[in-house]
């Protein structure tokens, strides 16, 4: 009977040590969503539009497009979110060709026409290439580039921004980290397990001196607010904080036209 305790710590310990084995080649399922077909390109919506193509440090190739805009020397790095791939983005590109600005939007690896295996690393190359190409093959200066992400996107944002430090960094709807995700969706789980993802957006925020516009909705239902708030309270200044309305996909349409304006005005007051 004594040893009764013990069996039940070893096959508890055995359990455990199978649910995270599981659960670690879960764990890419369940953080990207990438979809390979482009369904459109710019000029379905009626914007001129040249294809990008990237190669990263180590040697993969990226998609991309790059959009013109007349007499504007200020370029928007766009990174979108763990879902669908730059074809999906015609919203914002269009809001972003009213405001005037270039745009580069690139798909990650593993998404769209880009090659390569999804992961958080090669995230951080592709978006470094993304840069590069930017300063490199087409002339422009640190201080004329915008990086903007959402969502996920967020974190590779700020990750680049970090080490580029950006005319201005502007994110929307982005979480901390990953540990602070997987603490609010599931928070029992969260505790057992071994998180292979960081995207820790909360701690590289803080090596960002560049001016920073946070945008986020109480009402989103995918990215919880508060850690919005968290990445924005981790911030230097000068930051800058504007509180959408609506879902996590659409609640930058349903802040309009605010949230072009909040854009607009954050961008005249860091020129």
């Amino acid at each position: 009977m004594k040893r009764t305790p013990l069996i039940i710590l070893f096959w508890s310990v055995l359990g455990l040590l199978a649910f995270n084995i599981w659960f670690y080649f879960q764990q890419p399922g369940m953080v990207f969503y990438p979809y390979s077909e482009l369904k459109s390109t710019p000029a379905d919506w009626g914007l001129e539009y040249e294809d990008v193509q990237l190669t990263t440090s180590d040697n993969n190739a990226v998609h991309g497009w790059y959009l013109p805009a007349k007499n504007s020397n200020q370029v928007v790095l766009f990174f979108h979110g763990n879902a669908g791939n730059i074809s999906h983005r015609g919203d914002s590109l269009e809001i972003f060709h009213r405001l005037g600005l270039n745009v580069l939007i690139i798909d990650y690896r593993g998404y769209g026409n880009s090659q390569g295996e999804e992961s958080e690393q090669g995230f951080y190359l592709d978006a470094k290439a993304a840069w590069q190409y930017l300063t490199e093959q087409r002339g422009y200066k640190a201080e004329d580039i915008i990086i903007f992400g959402r969502s996920m996107g967020g974190a590779v944002a700020t990750h680049l921004a970090s080490q580029v430090q950006p005319g201005a960094l502007i994110l929307e709807s982005t979480f901390s980290s990953v540990k602070d995700m997987a603490a609010m969706v599931m928070p029992v789980i969260s505790k057992l397990v071994y998180l292979r993802y960081d995207f820790d957006t909360e701690n590289k925020i803080s090596q960002v001196k560049s001016p920073l516009l946070v945008l986020h909705s109480p009402g989103d239902e995918v990215v919880p607010y508060p850690l919005g708030v968290k990445v924005y309270n981790a911030a230097n200044s000068p930051r800058y904080f504007y509180e959408l309305h609506g879902s996590h996909n659409d609640g930058f349409i349903e802040s309009q036209p605010g949230y072009s304006q909040a854009i607009a005005s954050f961008l005249e007051e860091t020129e």
